[in-house]
């Protein structure tokens, strides 16, 4: 069904999340853009939004839909990948590496709660 690295952090909406010191990376998983096929636009933050939980921030447009992206944790916009602006693909083609789509740094201390680990998420894909 996808891949689904053991390292990072899954919302059940199919966003990744990876801890860089202080900052969390967020992403869509493997599974999600599989089911979203081809994208074509990538809606990306504003740098120094602050977001909430669960938040709607961003949004990922294929041939057949677009997806709304929500902010796994609380803070504020730190950085986008303005290279999914000229190259959407990039989401399809390596969706936790250079598909990522922005960093959040969080204010406060870091809550995993509420996220899902690689097996809790491989599970709920059906992996």
């Amino acid at each position: 069904m996808g891949e689904v690295p053991g390292e990072l952090r899954y919302t059940a909406e199919h966003e990744w999340v990876r801890e860089e010191g202080g900052e969390v990376c967020i992403g869509i998983t493997d599974f999600a853009q599989n089911a979203l096929t081809e994208v074509v636009w990538v809606e990306l933050p504003e740098i120094g939004t602050t977001v909430e939980v669960m938040e709607s921030f961003a949004s990922v447009e294929s041939v057949k839909s677009v997806s709304e992206i929500y902010a796994p944790m609380a803070g504020v916009i730190s950085e986008v990948n303005e290279s999914l602006e000229d190259s959407p693909e990039k989401i399809n083609e390596d969706p936790y590496g250079s598909g990522w789509i922005c960093k959040i740094r969080i204010e406060g201390e870091m809550e995993f709660e509420g996220l899902l680990d690689s097996s809790e998420y491989s599970d709920l894909i059906g992996d």
